[in-house]
């Protein structure tokens, strides 16, 4: 049963399987093991971007199309939400028909990105990419009136999945038993249900396709593969799911604005979590994902706890700042690509 589910891509080492199984068990009872705002917020964010980062590794990983467009497809599935909540009221009529029509608008979108672009050589593709999504970005800041401009929308939810709607009054392992804790497991079950339908198209002949693409697209087309077909079935794909995932988090943050979910700073987020966790493989996106938004997130606590054993050393002290978090990331960042060219999960399978 596991098997299928994985679609027979099993991860092919007992160490990379049990880091799997920890962070499945970990996301799954995060709630209860990590309580608290921050770490439930946390854990939310990792489902999230782990189906984001998973779906631009369709098109990297696994087709070699290098797009900087994939924060436009996200940022259309949360605005699709959030418009539509914002016009309809909170329902979850509104969230279902906001989360077709974004996904649908970023397919509509991907498919006419690739039908004018994917002819031309890579480095073409990915600046023309580059120059849609920055007039994407440009866009949606002046449409104050439609967007929210650069405020964002703010929006309600339906009332059983904020924090108001209490499904049980006592606590359950020292754990409330709200509507948030709803929504965190509508996001988790709905993550890994994409995350599992990607898995199955990167191991379906379809996805076997797309490999032999990236490692000789010449020789794939000699063989009768229609090469630019298959690499513009990925690009809608790929955005499809990207949407989905920019649904959720229009859902968790109950807010949609250009910073959240359009900015380039995103997209080098992106990057840096598949670079880290191995391009080519469903589950670097994962650990991936894992690593970076913890470091992301706890490491300015950690350079805090540090500074103050440290107090004594003013030099070390003062290097250790919690203000200089951003500089000690990009240096992990740094080692772990040195360390770890083919990202962790090539190390951990002997590659």
């Amino acid at each position: 049963m596991i098997m299928k589910l994985l679609s027979g891509d099993h991860p092919r080492s007992k160490t990379l399987s049990i880091v799997l199984l920890l962070i499945v068990f970990g996301l799954l009872f995060a709630p209860f093991l990590f309580p608290g705002t921050r770490s439930l917020d946390t854990a939310a964010r990792i489902c999230i971007f782990i189906v984001l980062v998973a779906s631009y590794d369709l098109l990297l990983g696994y087709t070699g199309v290098v797009s900087f467009a994939h924060t436009m497809f996200f940022g259309i599935g949360a605005y699709g939400t959030a418009l539509a909540l914002t016009n309809m009221g909170a329902s979850y009529a509104a969230i279902a028909l906001g989360t077709v029509c974004g996904a649908l608008a970023a397919g509509l979108f991907a498919f006419m990105i690739a039908l004018f672009s994917l002819r031309v050589k890579a480095i073409f593709f990915a600046m023309m990419t580059l120059a849609v999504a920055s007039a994407f970005l440009v866009l949606v800041s002046q449409l104050s009136w439609i967007t929210g401009g650069e405020d964002g929308l703010s929006y309600r939810i339906p009332r059983e999945m904020t924090t108001a709607y209490k499904l049980v009054q006592d606590k359950f392992l020292n754990v409330r038993i709200n509507g948030k804790l709803i929504t965190y497991y509508v996001i988790f079950f709905s993550s890994l249900s994409l995350f599992l339908i990607l898995l199955r198209i990167v191991n379906s002949p379809f996805g076997r396709v797309l490999q032999a693409i990236r490692e000789n697209a010449f020789r794939a087309e000699a063989i009768g593969y229609k090469v630019v077909h298959y690499s513009s079935v990925a690009t809608v794909l790929s955005a499809v799911i990207a949407a989905l995932s920019g649904s959720l988090i229009a859902i968790w943050l109950r807010y949609t604005g250009p910073a959240t979910t359009l900015s380039m700073d995103i997209m080098v987020d992106i990057l840096l979590m598949i670079v880290i966790g191995g391009m080519g493989s469903m589950y670097g996106a994962v650990i991936g994902v894992v690593l970076f938004l913890i470091t992301q997130s706890y490491l300015q606590n950690l350079l805090g706890i540090l500074q103050e054993s440290l107090g004594s050393l003013p030099i070390v002290s003062e290097v250790v700042s919690p203000e200089r978090w951003l500089l000690w990331l990009g240096i992990l960042f740094i080692c772990s690509i040195y360390w770890f060219p083919k990202g962790v999960v090539g190390r951990i399978r002997g590659g």
